[in-house]
């Protein structure tokens, strides 16, 4: 097994998905589009005791690397995130850590890791929906100048963007926020760390909101 190293040149484009029985390209895939894909050829085979061994080496060789090249704040976020994940990732639900969870509910959650432009790590979150032991949650943030460009903030030069939604404080938070509606996701109850406020469902805010996440979805 190969893990690909993206920043190096010489290994962008060492896989071998076409010749996987089980794997087929796309006709219009072409090679240089595939160049970031992963070795993966060894899904399909039979892999010993060393094939494990040397496996399990180079992907924790490139995970510390990886790792020494983070800010020290993303570094604690990463490796948090990834103890919960060893830790949560087999429970079916919030109730196996003895939290309840309700529609309208602020909770701090561990979205976990995520690439550019995703809600990751560790944020709150406003749960909208439940579903099957699933919660439909909106991420939210406290960074000022996010809730400067809230499409529900009055304020003469702001962007107004409309994937944001000015929250104001809770009771029982710290900041004011905004929601990232174009963020909102279904996640398993279990990443949710703790309850910190709640929005009555029966709000004309809560409505709005519910009204808000529609159209960015549907619009």
């Amino acid at each position: 097994m190969q893990i690909i190293d993206a920043m190096n040149e010489e290994k962008l484009y060492n896989f071998s998905f076409k010749n996987n029985r089980n794997y087929r390209l796309r006709d219009d895939y072409r090679e240089e589009d595939m160049k970031y894909k992963i070795e993966e050829s060894w899904l399909s085979g039979v892999m010993d005791e060393d094939d494990r061994e040397r496996m399990l080496e180079e992907y924790l060789d490139k995970y510390k690397e990886y790792l020494k090249g983070l800010s020290i704040l993303l570094l604690k976020q990463e490796c948090i995130s990834g103890m919960n994940r060893i830790l949560r990732s087999a429970f079916k639900s919030s109730e196996n850590v003895n939290i309840e969870v309700n529609i309208g509910d602020i909770c701090y959650i561990d979205f976990g890791h995520a690439y550019l432009n995703e809600s990751g790590y560790q944020h709150f979150g406003l749960v909208i929906q439940k579903k099957n032991h699933k919660l439909l949650v909106v991420p939210m943030s406290s960074k000022k100048e996010l809730i400067h460009q809230a499409s529900n903030v009055d304020q003469i030069g702001a962007a107004n963007k409309r994937h944001l939604y000015y929250l104001g404080q809770p009771e029982g938070m710290s900041r004011e926020s905004v929601l990232f509606l174009n963020d909102t996701k279904f996640i398993n109850s279990a990443r949710v760390i703790g309850v910190t406020s709640q929005i009555t469902p029966e709000t004309q805010m809560f409505k709005e909101i519910l009204k808000k996440v529609s159209e960015t979805f549907v619009h």
